[in-house]
């Protein structure tokens, strides 16, 4: 059996188990979906090529056993003891919720993140990015209630991934902190509600694959490979800067949208102390973002031209469609908006 089969293989269960925690109703079901998802991910870390390679699936497995080992147990003291009414008791919800927030790479519990991604491909941490983070999305929907516990949760991220990319030189990395980020934006949409978690997971996946697929074909992984102008082309520079503005969320932009929206959620529900922390600390992460593009395009290094061979463009038209609708979708829905 070739590894394309085997990859396929695996990323059928990847997406069986995901399927089976949503549609799943009993917690038991939740677990077992979840387990699955797990197994099915960690294949796909490791390499054939290099066995030095496999640290990052080590590192997935052992952190998601904790985690699942806690969502196990929170499930079983729930049964044993708080049966009926569990959701008006904290530290049933609080247990749960930080299991999957464990699992997600939510802050205080983001540490594996950034250095799982580190060391894998660009198809990895897309997945990580983007699909491993809907099934225990949809499950913290059940627990997670508006109180001090998850107010605390979304300022954190947000605070950790603008600060924690602030002085990073890997790119993927950098779309680790901006994913724990992201994941405080995502958390506050969800307390309003699921709808507009949808849109905004959507929108963020959309942001993301454009990055990681401009960041797979140009075989780019730190930030110094940027300046090399004999490697990178302008246009595939500029390119860079407007999906990376995208993906911070700077208006016009498509990125901009669902954080539009989560803002005015947050205000109608009178939570405007939060929804202000929440936006000042997203400047930062965009502060990291613009600093990318400007240096890549101002600083033009011709002696390290070699350190970035870049992929033959198979996908040229694709590419440049994508970034069209990451930049030009906010103007087209606000159209539509105002057209309604």
């Amino acid at each position: 059996m070739n590894n394309n089969s085997l990859k396929l293989l695996f990323l059928s269960t990847l997406l069986m188990g995901t399927i089976l925690s949503i549609s799943s109703n009993s917690w038991f079901g939740v677990w077992m979906g979840l387990e699955i998802n797990l197994l099915s991910f960690i294949p796909m870390l490791t390499s054939d090529k290099n066995m030095m390679t496999n640290e990052p699936s080590i590192k997935y497995f052992i952190i998601q056993a904790m985690a699942s080992t806690m969502l196990l147990f929170s499930i079983l003291l729930i049964q044993v003891k708080w049966s009926a009414g569990w959701k008006k008791e904290s530290i049933p919800s609080m247990m749960i919720s930080s299991s999957l927030l464990l699992k997600m790479g939510a802050v205080p519990f983001h540490f594996w993140l950034p250095e799982v991604m580190k060391m894998s491909t660009w198809t990895n941490c897309l997945v990580l990015m983007t699909w491993q983070k809907i099934a225990p999305m949809m499950i913290l929907s059940y627990c997670i209630q508006i109180e001090m516990f998850s107010f605390s949760i979304i300022m954190l991220s947000i605070f950790v991934g603008a600060m924690g990319g602030l002085n990073q030189t890997s790119l993927s990395q950098i779309m680790a902190y901006s994913s724990i980020s992201h994941l405080g934006w995502m958390i506050s949409a969800l307390i309003m509600s699921e709808t507009l978690w949808e849109l905004y997971f959507s929108i963020y996946s959309v942001t993301s694959l454009v990055m990681v697929m401009i960041f797979n074909q140009t075989n780019l992984k730190f930030i110094n490979q940027m300046f090399s102008t004999s490697s990178m082309k302008m246009e595939i520079k500029f390119v860079v800067m407007i999906s990376l503005l995208s993906l911070g969320g700077l208006p016009p932009m498509l990125g901009f949208l669902p954080k539009w929206l989560v803002i005015q959620m947050l205000v109608e529900s009178n939570l405007i102390t939060l929804m202000a922390m929440m936006v000042v600390l997203t400047t930062i992460t965009l502060y990291y973002y613009m600093r990318i593009s400007f240096s890549a395009f101002m600083i033009s290094y011709t002696e390290n031209s070699w350190s970035m061979s870049t992929k033959n463009m198979k996908m040229k038209i694709m590419l440049p469609i994508m970034v069209m609708i990451s930049t030009l979708g906010m103007i087209s829905s606000t159209s539509l908006i105002l057209l309604n």
